[in-house]
């Protein structure tokens, strides 16, 4: 897939005070739902399904990889949100179901980020299946997530654990049987 080229900061983006936690309720909960907003759109825009809570200590000041460290540490202003800080929005998603720790903890550091809800994979994927004509068809994950990105592109490059959660809800659905090993799992569609 092609560099989506840099992402377009939100104005907030640039206030110094958009890095520290405010104290007034209202003004704290605005500040949640604009740093949601953004998370959601970096993600999006970078095609990231895993985010890591945790600085990187191998991210260079003169070009960042797209990741927690360019996201939550403004260079520019050399204002950085807190790790708790980043959890506290990283829990305001969960309750929208926008977000999960990996291996459905309580708490981590690598959380899923879903500016597509496994359920709306899910559905992007049935669409798929009825227009391009694959009911009773067996493709592998592989060809799914990696195969020719003009046929898929919507899905082109899916993290692979994140199909397997829409697969499953398309199972649960009486739509998909799932079978193989873990490194060959291919998917039938009904």
């Amino acid at each position: 897939m092609s560099n989506p080229g840099p992402f377009p900061f939100p104005r907030e983006y640039s206030f110094p005070p958009f890095f520290t936690r405010q104290t007034n309720l209202t003004t704290h909960h605005a500040q949640l739902v604009k740093w949601s907003t953004l998370v959601l759109s970096y993600c999006r825009h970078h095609r990231l399904f895993k985010l890591s809570l945790t600085p990187s200590s191998t991210s260079s000041s003169s070009s960042p990889e797209p990741g927690a460290d360019e996201l939550f540490h403004n260079r520019k202003l050399d204002r950085r949100l807190n790790t708790a800080d980043i959890r506290e929005v990283i829990d305001f998603m969960r309750k929208d179901g926008r977000a999960e720790y990996v291996g459905g903890k309580e708490t981590g550091d690598v959380a899923w980020v879903y500016w597509r809800t496994p359920e709306e994979w899910a559905g992007l994927v049935e669409e798929w299946v009825d227009a391009t004509g694959q009911k009773g068809t067996v493709l592998t994950l592989y060809e799914l997530t990696e195969g020719d990105a003009t046929l898929n592109a919507e899905f082109h490059g899916l993290d692979t654990e994140l199909l397997q959660k829409a697969l499953g809800i398309l199972v649960k659905r009486g739509k998909a049987q799932i079978f193989g090993q873990e490194d060959s799992q291919g998917v039938k569609f009904f």
